[in-house]
């Protein structure tokens, strides 16, 4: 069983990998993909997704491999010639989006000196111009079993393979102990009400308010904008009332307001990173944590507005 799990695993993310972008990053420690931290993800599981050594993760990120990793935290994942290749158009195409004033000469040296014959064959150009915003291919990534996904959004869809639970249930479904599985059923709709109802709205607004309160004090509010949203899922919030939406031209770790014009309820969320480059995200502004969006009383719905203050 356990074998039948890993091989499942492995074909969804080869499979899920394809289906999006991944945008390189570049510090004075090198290139990197951004990963958000999701629900029983480890520095190990991490290692074997990106085919990278977990202790150089935690290099990288300055943490420490014995405290663990918190869901909706970003992880940032050091692309070397171990997992990253720049030389053969092989794999899942990693992006570089042009910055301002920007040539392809100088993608070339911010992204390890690619050979520009690389880039105008990769991404078609005819010239050496390009636009800031562009995106443009910089390496590849192998595919391989372990490979993952940057930038990240929607962690359930992730997870479906995994609903080991309901394969279960239709297992033990039998004649013979019909009273374990109602006590397993009754225990299951214990569940959902305990989640649904505790400190998804303490009353104040999450936890992050005192962060926002200080976040003012040095900065007063700027931004008073109705922006589009969508729901993005994730197990943080439910109980620890910690509240996270993405959103372009906001730094990530920044703490903005949302109101829900409907009913005014307005909670805290920390800005986990930016929307661009992810296809999902197209023709939204904002997408909120499903917890964000109950404390709102928003239903589970494609689209809806809320009004952002940072």
């Amino acid at each position: 069983m356990k074998k039948f799990l890993f091989i499942t695993l492995a074909l969804f993310f080869a499979s899920w990998l394809h289906a999006q972008e991944i945008i390189a990053r570049h510090s004075d420690k090198g290139l990197y993909v951004s990963h958000t931290v999701a629900a029983k993800e480890t520095f190990y599981s991490l290692g074997r997704l990106y085919a990278i050594p977990p202790k150089d993760i935690a290099a990288l990120n300055n943490l420490d491999m014995e405290k663990g990793l918190n869901i909706g935290q970003i992880v940032n994942i050091p692309l070397t010639a171990a997992n990253f290749s720049q030389d053969v158009q092989k794999g899942q195409p990693v992006y570089y989006v042009v910055g301002e004033k920007e040539g392809l000469y100088r993608v070339s040296v911010n992204n390890n000196k690619v050979l520009m014959a690389n880039l105008r064959k990769w991404n078609g150009l005819k010239a050496d111009a390009v636009s800031a915003g562009q995106k443009l291919i910089v390496g590849f990534i192998p595919s391989h079993d372990g490979a993952a996904v940057a930038n990240k959004t929607v962690v359930p869809e992730k997870k479906e393979p995994l609903k080991m639970p309901e394969e279960k249930t239709g297992v033990a479904v039998n004649e013979e102990k019909p009273v374990e599985k109602k006590a397993a059923l009754t225990e299951k709709k214990a569940e959902a009400p305990r989640i649904s109802n505790t400190a998804v709205n303490d009353g104040n607004g999450g936890y992050f308010k005192a962060s926002f309160d200080q976040q003012v004090k040095g900065q007063p509010i700027k931004k008073d904008d109705v922006a589009t949203a969508g729901i993005f899922k994730t197990a943080s919030g439910w109980q620890d009332a910690k509240y996270y939406a993405l959103i372009d031209g906001v730094e990530p770790g920044t703490i903005i307001r949302i109101t829900n014009p409907n009913n005014s309820k307005a909670i805290y969320a920390k800005v986990l990173d930016k929307m661009t480059g992810i296809r999902q995200n197209q023709g939204y502004t904002i997408r909120v944590s499903n917890a964000a969006a109950t404390a709102l009383n928003i239903a589970d719905t494609e689209k809806f507005s809320v009004r952002v203050n940072y």
